[in-house]
This record gives structure tokens, sequence and C-alpha cells, in this order.
């Protein structure tokens, strides 16, 4: 017979169990909301820049701007592992380092040099059990990522590919593509691509662009540029926010709902053991009194 002491504390330690992870749900789906609509915000100005830089590179073919060539020469490659500073959201770190990792393996399998800077808590303390060298450990971002705290590494991202430091720019994020999809990618960010997208190509298949340029092509690009990458970045570490407080909320709300499975569970355990103690102490009545007859 199970102890109904034992029952009631567990049932109790369940309960307030219940209670944090439904305040975590409800604080992640506030922060959720919040970050969604500074993505949401920001999202029409990153594609209508990207766009516009795409058709002003289509348009001025002759024009080759150095953030757009690939070295000739076999540089290493600069991979930005994106994670959160904290747990409790699921399978979020786990999928963006397991594809993080995945690309390690095929520029090692490629023979090709890298440097890895990770952003989060836990992708440091992850890279730092597989035995990776990280070149830069970012810790200090914060839950809510402002354009003035990503800018400094974006520059610092362009002032190395344009010195011939590095071969191309990686990031391994978490990409938002709905509330109910988020899926982990690695997408290059430099050099930047001459072609568009497969919908963008087919577009441009359809009617050819016609530019006039005032200033010159080169010096639109020579600011428009550096804003794209700029941005793009901001717009990964949003991206990433977003889906991590998705993930926190569902991992939260399924915690929220085993723990009120195990309440139920616990009642029951609790309710059976009170009534066979109930019958046992009948018989015991039931019995003395035939006893004494």
């Amino acid at each position: 017979m199970a102890n109904r002491r034992v029952l009631v504390k567990r049932r109790s330690a369940v309960r307030n169990i219940r209670k944090i992870t439904r305040t975590m749900q409800l604080i992640a789906t506030a922060r959720f909301q919040a970050a969604h609509k500074r993505l949401v915000a920001s999202k029409p100005f990153t594609d209508k820049l990207s766009h516009l830089v795409r058709d002003l590179a289509r348009a001025a073919k002759e024009l080759d701007h150095p953030l757009m060539q690939a070295p000739a020469e076999l540089l290493p490659v600069d991979l930005w592992v994106i994670t959160s500073n904290r747990g409790m959201c699921g399978a979020y770190n786990g999928n963006v380092l397991r594809t993080a990792g995945e690309y390690i393996q095929t520029l090692e399998d490629q023979g090709r040099p890298y440097n890895i800077r990770v952003v989060g808590n836990k992708g440091v303390s992850f890279m730092r059990f597989a035995g990776h060298e990280m070149t830069e450990a970012i810790t200090d971002l914060g839950d809510i990522p402002r354009f003035e705290d990503i800018d400094p590494y974006a520059t610092a991202i362009m002032d190395r590919f344009l010195g011939g430091e590095i071969d191309s720019a990686q990031v391994a994020c978490m990409k938002f593509y709905s509330a109910g999809k988020q899926g982990p990618v690695v997408e290059q960010l430099l050099p930047m691509s001459h072609e568009a997208s497969a919908e963008a190509q087919g577009d441009a298949q359809e009617s050819e662009l016609q530019y006039e340029f005032s200033p010159e092509p080169k010096d639109l690009l020579d600011e428009l540029l550096p804003m794209t990458v700029r941005v793009q970045l901001f717009q990964y570490f949003n991206e990433a926010v977003v889906s991590e407080q998705m993930a926190r909320q569902v991992a939260m709300k399924a915690a929220t709902d085993s723990a009120e499975e195990m309440i139920k569970l616990l009642t029951q355990q609790y309710n059976r053991a009170r009534q066979t103690a109930i019958t046992m102490e009948l018989l015991d009545i039931v019995g003395g009194a035939n006893a004494l007859a």
C-alpha cells in the first residue's frame, strides 16, 4: 500500500512545479509577442533593402563590389553560431548546435580552415564540452538584441572580409518562418550573392529592370551593401530570439500539462490508498466486534 504522506508530499511538490512552469509559460508568451512585434516591424525594411540591392546589382551588371567578390585564395570561414543564454526551451539549442556541428564537419572533410564565433551561454558551454576551439565567445548581448549592439560585430565581419582575413561569413541560427514552424539553418552573410532567389529570378525573367542611377551605382552600393549586412545580421538575431521564446513557450506548456497529468495520477493513488486504509480500519472494527460477541 502506498504511503499517503509520501503521496501528499509528492503531489504538493508537483503542484509547485506546475506553478513555476505555468508562470514561465506566461512570461515566454509575453516575451514572444514583444519579440515578434520587433521582428515584424523590421522585416519589411530588411526585405525591401535586400531586394533593392539585388536589383541594383543586377541592373549594373558591369559593377562588382568587394562585398560581392569571393576571395581567390583559400581563407578561413567565419562561422557564427547563435544560441540562447538560458535553457528550458526544449530542443532549440540542440537543433542549432547540431546543424552547426554538421557544417563544421563538412568544412573539416573539405580540409577548409574555419573560425567559430559563438553567441549565448548554451552554445559556449557546448563548444567547450565538445572540444571545439572558439575564436570568440559572446555572452553579454542580453535577451533583447539592439541594433547598436549588433552593429560593431557586423562592422568587424566586413572589415575581416575586406581585409582578406576570411573567405566568407556564415550564420548558424534558428530561422523563424511562422509561430508553428522554426528550423535551424546555416546561411551565408558574406560574400553577398549576385543571384536572386528563385522567386526573384522568375520575376527578372519576365521583365528586365531599368534603372537610372543618381549618384553612380558604385556610390549607391558603397552605402547600401554595408547597411544590408548590418540589417541582415540584426535580423538573424531577431529571428533567433523569437524562435527561442516560442520554443520556451511550447516547452513550458508541455511541462505544465505533464505536471497536471502527474497531479491527477498522484491524486488517484492517494484516494486508493485512503480507501484501502479506511477499509482496513473497518475490517479491524468488525473483527473486534465479532470477537466480543
